[in-house]
Formats: structure tokens, C-alpha cells, sequence
């Protein structure tokens, strides 16, 4: 089972993939097949939200198909700059046999493809299944059915023997970020630029030859990169990669880079969650329920995600008094690319989100639509990011605006993340708002977490500003 994960500023690729790869005869993983299901559609022909809309009813056929595994790698890990894990199963030959012929009885057939149940990862079941009908790993799922999710239903079922990481083209850049001297990371993009410039490398005295290794090495794997994003013509990636791995080769040999593994998905939170706890506004207490479907955002734990991504739905909070039932939050749609920027890579952050929440200069729960964008940076230690936020809120008297955000998370450390955020909001109305939260969460097991958080708000009372404290103390369940 392969699971590709997610790519920073993708929304679709958020949650990742799922397909399956059968090993042959060969020792090489990358001559072995790959079973893929996917919808029958072109995103890049059709505008994005009638791409969307297709996908979730039901608007696309859905299909089969069967290519050879480093075509697939080619696809997620090189383009898509996605890291690959591999899981591999512990199914006979006999069982993956009886798998084989299913899948040349599906040759040709077509199926109606829906984003959230009957998917990529949906399909994938079915095929494990057949090989061992022992299993019931589709009767895990009831309403959705999440890529990272078929892995973890699979690894309950016992069918999970080992598993492999292989680093993205984007993961490996990184890497050479670290090994090249600041002084010296500028050479990889210029050898594409500056034919004169190879030359004068090889022959400079003054850069090592371990230094130099590194430079042609990244070269030539950002040279790849940019010739898989369409920023070259054949004709020029060619021949610069015989220029560039002509004088590789002559530095002799390297050492290999070495990758450990990251965080295994397997080991990170579940998709829903469950959320009770108490809380205070100003003097009042109130106690909180909150229940969301999927999937993750930068307040939960980091352990086994993406750092920087947020894709979140249906998530619904509310707040309990003695005599009411209140709606402290409902996101029906919240997305985040927090994308860092290095010394090889330039990407913008952006964010968006719809739903209610008690944000407004009013008291009450309105609903909000906002899209923003910034930029990032970030080290071992966590990230800071910058963003600009137009927004737009349906209340009594509805307004737009817009809000300057300024953030931090922490997350270095596996059971411990902060994340802090300052914004300044200007309404069309005239009216101005601070807003202020700070979170500190500690993580009690991979499916437990223990989360402080405060909110400052500015509010307007009879056009009067008054300050709002909300201090909460909640308990997150993961499953």
C-alpha cells in the first residue's frame, strides 16, 4: 500500500493518496506495477470549483488503471514533490493472485467516483479484500473515507508488515539547503543560468571538494525539478543535465545522503474529533462540546502531518450554560498553506475559511467567509508567518474588511506546541478590532490531547469598545 502524502499547496492533495503496488519477479521496487483508482477528469480543463463540485456528487466516472510503479513515483514524489511511504503487506502470492484476477475482470469497467466515499482510497479496500476476505477493513469507514485513514484501517486489520520512506525531489533539495555553505547555495540555481559559471566552479580552489559535490548534486536535482514544472524545454534540460553530470562526474565519488525517517503517518492523530472541556468568558463559565469529522489543523498535534497544512471540515463547537445552548463555532470549510520559505524555494502562504464564529465586533456567532495570503519562515524550532485577510461578515449590520495577522507556531518537540497569533481587523464600517490568541497543547498519547488556550477580543457594546477574555481548558479525542 502506498500512500503519498500531502503537498503544501495543493489543496486537493491535502489528504493524500492511496493505491497499491505489486511487486514482480525483479529485486527493484521501481519495476514492480502500480493499481491506481482515480477520477476520469482533467482539473487543469475545468475551472476548480466546478471541479470540486463534480468530485463530491458524483459528477466523474471513476477508473482503473494499471502502470509501472516509477511511473507513479515520477508522478507524486518528482512533480508533486510529495513524500512517499510504502507499506508493505503481508498477503501469500497465493492471495495477491487471487487480487491479479479481480483486477483484469475490472478491465474497462467504470464506476461513478465521489471525493469523500467512493475514492482513490475507498477502491483500494475493495482489492485488499478480495485477496483476503477474511478482512473487513471497509467496515471501518461510514460516511467518508480519508487516504491516511485506509492506512491506519489497514494496519488494525494486521495486514501491515514493514514499511519505506522515500523523500520528495522538494525533501532532498531541503537536505542539500543544509549541507551548502550560505555562501555557496546561490551556485545551484546559477549553473542553470551561466554556462561560463560551470567551468569556473570546477576550478575554484577555494570551495572544497566535498562543497562542490553537494553544489552539482542539488544542481542537477533542482535542474529536474524545475524541467517536471514546465519552467524549461526539453531540449535545454538535456542538455544541461549531460553539462551538469559531465562535471559531477568529474569531482569522483561522494558520500550518499543520508535520509532517517520522519514521522511516521501511522503514528499520527486520528480524523475526527471529539472535544469537551470548561471555559470562561469574562465572569461567565460555560462548558464546551465540540465534535469535528476531518482532519487536522496547526492546534493539533503535529506528529506524523505536514508542518504548515490545515484542511478541516463540519468542525462544530459549542458552549453550555445552565439555560442555553450556544454556537461558539461551526467551520464548514477552514484551509491553510503555511509554506516556508528557504533558500531554494520561494512559495506564498495563503488561507481560507467559511463558517461562523464569535470573532465579529458583535457578540453573537456570524457567518464569515475570508481568504488570505503572506508569506513564512522557519527553522528546527517552529515558524513565523505574515498574512493579509480580506473578510466579509453576514451579522445585524454585515461588513467587510480586512485584518494584517501576525503568528508563531512551536513544534519541535513531539508532545508540546504553541501557537500564537496576533491580528488588527479595519471594517468598512469605520469600527477596528484587535484580536489575540495564544495555545499551548500538550499531547498525552497519540490520540489524546490536553489544550489551553486564550482569546482577546475587542468588541463593540451600544458602539461602545469593550475587551473580551475567553480562557478555555479542553480535552481532544482523536478517532
Amino acid at each position: 500500500m502506498v500512500f503519498p502524502a500531502a503537498h503544501i499547496n495543493s489543496p486537493a492533495s491535502m489528504f493524500g493518496h492511496t493505491f497499491l503496488r505489486i511487486n514482480s519477479k525483479y529485486n527493484s521496487k521501481l519495476l514492480a506495477y502500480a493499481i491506481n483508482y482515480a477520477a476520469d477528469a482533467d482539473p487543469d480543463k475545468e475551472n476548480a470549483v466546478g471541479f470540486a463540485l463534480k468530485g463530491l456528487f458524483g459528477g466523474y466516472f471513476g477508473k482503473y488503471s494499471l502502470l509501472p510503479y516509477y511511473d507513479k513515483l515520477k508522478e507524486y514524489r518528482d512533480t508533486e514533490r510529495r513524500d512517499i511511504w510504502e507499506y508493505d503487506l503481508n498477503l501469500s502470492q497465493e492471495e495477491v493472485m487471487r487480487m491479479v484476477r479481480h483486477i483484469w475482470e475490472l478491465n474497462g469497467t467504470k464506476s461513478y467516483y465521489y471525493f469523500f466515499t467512493e475514492n482513490c482510497s475507498y477502491n483500494m479496500l475493495w482489492l485488499m479484500e478480495i485477496a483476503r476476505p477474511s478482512t473487513h477493513i471497509r467496515e471501518h469507514f461510514a460516511y467518508q473515507v480519508i487516504p491516511l485513514e485506509s492506512v491506519h484501517a489497514t494496519n488494525e486489520e494486521d495486514l501491515i508488515a514493514k514499511e519505506f520512506y522515500r523523500p520528495s525531489k522538494r525533501t532532498i533539495l531541503l537536505k542539500y539547503e543544509e549541507l551548502i555553505k550560505d555562501q555557496n547555495i546561490h551556485f545551484v540555481k546559477e549553473l542553470q543560468e551561466d554556462d561560463k559559471l560551470n567551468l569556473t566552479l570546477l576550478e575554484d580552489q577555494n570551495i572544497s571538494t566535498q562543497q562542490k559535490q553537494y553544489i552539482y548534486e542539488a544542481a542537477i536535482e533542482y535542474l529536474e525539478y524545475s524541467f517536471s514544472r514546465n519552467e524549461m524545454k526539453k531540449e535545454k534540460y538535456l542538455d544541461l543535465f549531460y553539462k551538469l553530470s559531465s562535471s559531477r562526474a568529474k569531482l569522483g565519488k561522494g558520500e550518499k545522503l543520508n535520509f532517517p525517517n520522519p514521522e511516521n503517518p501511522l503514528k499520527s492523530h486520528r480524523a475526527v474529533k471529539f472535544t469537551v472541556g470548561g471555559a470562561m468568558r469574562d465572569s461567565s463559565y460555560y462548558t464546551v462540546l465540540g465534535i469535528r469529522p476531518a482532519y487536522h489543523t496547526l492546534e493539533d498535534p503535529q506528529y506524523g502531518f505536514l508542518r504548515g497544512t490545515q484542511i478541516e471540515f463540519l468542525n462544530i463547537e459549542l458552549g453550555a450554560t445552565e439555560d442555553s445552548l450556544k454556537i461558539e463555532d461551526l467551520t464548514v470549510l477552514s484551509i491553510k498553506s503555511i509554506a516556508q520559505r528557504t533558500k531554494l524555494f520561494s512559495p506564498f502562504s495563503w488561507r481560507t475559511k467559511f463558517g461562523w464564529d464569535k470573532n465579529y465586533v458583535d457578540t453573537k456567532a456570524n457567518f464569515s467567509a475570508s481568504v488570505g495570503a503572506g508569506f513564512s519562515w522557519g527553522n528546527e524550532l517552529g515558524y513565523l508567518y505574515m498574512m493579509v485577510d480580506p473578510i466579509y461578515y453576514v451579522a445585524d449590520k454585515s461588513a467587510g474588511g480586512i485584518g494584517a495577522s501576525f503568528g508563531f507556531d512551536i513544534d519541535k518537540y513531539k508532545s508540546f506546541k504553541t501557537n500564537v497569533e496576533f491580528t488588527q481587523r479595519y471594517y468598512d464600517t469605520g469600527d477596528e478590532q484587535l484580536l489575540i490568541s495564544a495555545v499551548q497543547s500538550v499531547n498525552m498519547a497519540q490520540n489524546f490531547q490536553l489544550k489551553a488556550k486564550y482569546e482577546y477580543k475587542e468588541k463593540y457594546i451600544l458602539r461602545e469598545k469593550k475587551q473580551e477574555d475567553n480562557f478555555r481548558i479542553l480535552l481532544n479525542y482523536y478517532f
